[in-house]
């Protein structure tokens, strides 16, 4: 189970040290922590996904805040806009959050058929003129673009962490994975790929964020603010 008591305590005490910047990611977030959503604004938010969130992030919606400081650049807060829930952040359109009930499908294509197409990458040296390459090129980028990107990959998932380059994290919150983080690397050629802790086993929210939250504390361990 998860224990979230302290932890908004904890993270306003990151925010009151005089080297809370020296964390990675820090300068973004400033370990801002939104306020905490009730418990009517999560059951509407859970009734337009049409699906319970994993019992780990509920509660951190509930009892820590609805987004903010966090891993990396923060955890991307959930809001309410023009009568509908959305996640804000630097790829959070990426989730279709009218397919978050559908199970997340864990098998994407495989790298060897990455690495396959890649090797179909037209070469602008074999062609006689620049528009035959674009062409050429335009064909081949989207058939990458389907093979990586297509949108059915990533149903029953919510992108909840923007890790700098294009890289983000997803939460499952559907099918067989449900409560897992998985990475997202498509940008760099690589399929989406679950987290794993020391011991090989799955990542969930609360391993995540605790994790964070203890790196950050020891990095400020040794900066004393001065009396």
């Amino acid at each position: 189970m998860s224990d979230w008591g302290g932890v908004r305590e904890r993270v306003e005490a990151l925010a009151a040290h005089p080297r809370g910047h020296e964390v990675f990611g820090a300068r973004g977030h400033r370990f801002v922590l939104m306020e905490p959503l009730t418990e009517p604004e999560l059951a509407d938010l859970e009734a337009q996904l049409g699906v319970r969130l994993p019992e780990d992030y509920r509660d951190f919606l509930l009892q820590v805040g609805a987004g903010g400081a966090g891993p990396c650049y923060g955890v991307f807060p959930v809001q309410k806009k023009d009568g509908l829930w959305a996640w804000a952040g630097d790829g959070a359109d990426l989730a279709d959050l009218a397919r978050t009930a559908e199970p997340f499908p864990v098998e994407g294509p495989a790298q060897a058929d990455i690495d396959a197409l890649h090797d179909e990458c037209p070469d602008e040296e074999a062609f006689d003129g620049i528009d035959g390459f674009d062409e050429a090129y335009e064909a081949w980028d989207a058939r990458l673009a389907d093979l990586l990107w297509n949108p059915d990959r990533t149903v029953g998932a919510i992108v909840l962490c923007h890790q700098g380059c294009a890289q983000r994290l997803w939460l499952v919150v559907s099918g067989p994975e449900a409560g897992h983080m998985w990475t997202d690397y498509r940008v760099d050629d690589q399929d989406l790929a679950p987290m794993v802790g020391p011991q090989g086993e799955p990542v969930t929210f609360f391993a995540w964020y605790m994790d964070w939250l203890d790196e950050a504390t020891r990095t400020l361990a040794g900066h004393v603010p001065s009396p």
